[in-house]
């Protein structure tokens, strides 16, 4: 599709064996003290959100149960599912059905279990007819089919239920009547603009489309306007000229950094509509996003898998989050808006990657891993932030992250930051300060698992509202630092005049000179997904 290569690089963490040091008995035992309490607290949050959701749940099935009394029956009738008869009733939320069974020889009746279908979680209804191989249209009506999902953990699977019956009236009937309720539902998108990264991790965004998604789209009855995507950038500039009004939503086919640009484009979007050029504006269209990057951890935030059959069921059936986003501004002008950033170890992994586009990506990102643990250096700068008052400390930092969505993936299932989630209002700041090489490596390896990366005393967490880094103007980052021998590995590096620093803001390489402000903007744009706690795991490495 186009010529120019456009990836999108997050940064994964292979690991070798390293070997631990050694701590003194009163770190160990505060590291322990550490990490109980750091279990502790995911345990009581674990607990909390278990007894929210029991909680909800309990509401809903009384809600329920309390419609399922009020509501009349729409439709009945009979219906074979399988080789059985039922007897199927339609009200305005469900389908039943019940088995008709014949007494048996002693006169009682077989109990079987009446069949539950939930409107809700049905996206197209179709007639069922008898047609010769070849014929396009016509033939003896069969029945009527609906194509529904089906849950298995946090994926959505296609499922079929078949009514049979050969009435062409009865038929009809039911079909034109479940239609009607089908489209009732607001939150259903009939028309969506998609944007396909063709490049994206391994350039099988396309595939992805056609073979996964487009078939859901076309069976739910969903228009589709496709943009392939040429360059970086092209999404932005397609955004800003394009009449958003004749959309009910937004489709991005593509990794985080895709991602990123469409959420940054429709919210300037939003501003420019509104003519509100200071202010972030909340968009009109909900984003949906089809997971075809490397890591994709904003698809797992809001979906719990990387699955794009999943992520396009929610479209199709409408289930829409707001999540929070950040503004990132240097010297009062805005750079974007995006999810999450890494200044300091992460930023200079992704720059090392980009400067190696020619190596495959899981070498580059393996390259670029090695290359910087082998460079350990700090960063000195000023860190302010913001939880109620503003707090600043002056110092070295290895890492500094700043997170307003979990980031959850198949490498963390648990997030690399999993005291936010989607719309608390708020952000969570990860300050690594200097250490040795052996436990920083230590607390990223950390992330792999379920707890314990923060129990250091090298490591600082906060809940924050915003966020500034400021470098100190001299130092700044280069890919050719000295390595000469003696050289203090602790010591910040020391450059000219004008010198940038990497950033990694939702995988893209972002290069500031200056200091950086990061603001958390609740609820700033809505996701097709729903939030979860939690991301499948299907990968067995330790990496990130």
């Amino acid at each position: 599709f186009i010529e120019e290569e456009q990836t999108h690089t997050g940064v994964c963490l292979f690991w070798s064996s390293v070997e631990p040091v050694n701590m003194s008995e009163p770190e160990e035992e505060l590291q322990g003290e550490q990490r109980d309490s750091t279990k502790k607290k995911k345990k009581e949050k674990r607990s909390a959100m278990k007894k929210k959701k029991k909680k909800k749940k309990k509401e809903e099935e009384e809600e329920e149960e309390e419609r399922e009394r009020d509501e009349c029956v729409v439709l009945r009738g009979i219906f074979k599912l399988g080789k059985r008869s039922h007897d199927v009733l339609l009200t305005q939320t469900r389908l039943t059905w019940i088995p008709i069974t014949p007494e048996t020889p002693t006169g009682e009746a077989c109990v079987l279990q009446p069949g539950v279908m939930l409107l809700q979680d049905v996206f197209a209804v179709k007639v069922k007819r008898r047609r010769a191989a070849g014929q396009q249209s016509g033939g003896p009506v069969l029945g009527v089919a609906l194509f529904c999902c089906r849950r298995r953990g946090r994926r959505l699977e296609e499922d079929t239920v078949h009514l049979h019956n050969a009435s062409v009236e009865h038929i009809h009937t039911w079909y034109n009547t479940l239609k009607e309720l089908l489209t009732g539902s607001s939150s259903r998108p009939t028309y969506l603009k998609v944007f396909i990264n063709p490049s994206s991790h391994k350039k099988e965004a396309v595939h992805i489309y056609r073979e996964h998604v487009a078939p859901l789209f076309k069976m739910a009855d969903i228009r589709t306007d496709i943009t392939v995507t040429e360059r970086k950038g092209h999404a932005l500039s397609v955004m800003k000229e394009c009449k958003l009004d004749e959309y009910d939503g937004v489709v991005c086919v593509g990794g985080d950094g895709s991602v990123a640009e469409l959420c940054h484009a429709l919210v300037l979007r939003a501003q420019l509509d509104a003519d509100s050029p200071e202010k972030p504006v909340t968009p009109m269209l909900p984003l949906g996003i089809i997971p075809a990057g490397s890591t994709d951890v904003v698809s797992c935030s809001v979906h719990g898998v990387r699955d794009p059959v999943t992520a396009a069921l929610h479209i199709v059936l409408g289930h829409l989050q707001q999540v929070d986003m950040c503004s990132f501004s240097s010297l009062g002008q805005l750079v974007c808006f995006g999810f999450s950033a890494m200044f300091g170890f992460g930023g200079q992994s992704l720059a090392r990657a980009e400067k190696k586009r020619w190596m495959p990506s899981s070498r580059r990102r393996e390259y670029a891993l090695v290359k910087t643990l082998a460079r350990l250096r700090p960063e000195d700068c000023q860190l302010s932030f913001l939880p109620e008052s503003w707090t600043t400390n002056q110092g070295l930092y290895l890492s500094i992250s700043i997170m307003s969505i979990p980031c959850l993936s198949p490498h963390t299932p648990q997030g690399l930051a999993p005291n936010t989630t989607l719309a608390n209002g708020s952000a969570a700041l990860i300050a690594v300060g200097n250490t040795s090489r052996s436990e920083f490596i230590k607390h990223l390896k950390r992330y792999t698992g379920s707890s314990g990366q923060f129990s250091f005393s090298f490591v600082e967490t906060h809940t924050v509202s915003a966020v500034k880094i400021r470098p100190r103007s001299l130092i700044g980052w280069s890919e050719e630092e000295s390595e000469e021998e003696g050289e203090s590995k602790t010591s910040p590096i020391i450059q000219s005049e004008g010198a940038t620093f990497p950033w990694n803001i939702d995988g893209e390489l972002v290069e500031i000179a200056n200091e950086v402000l990061i603001r958390v903007h609740p609820r700033l744009i809505t996701l097709y997904g729903e939030e979860v706690d939690e991301a499948e795991s299907t990968v067995s490495c330790s990496c990130i």
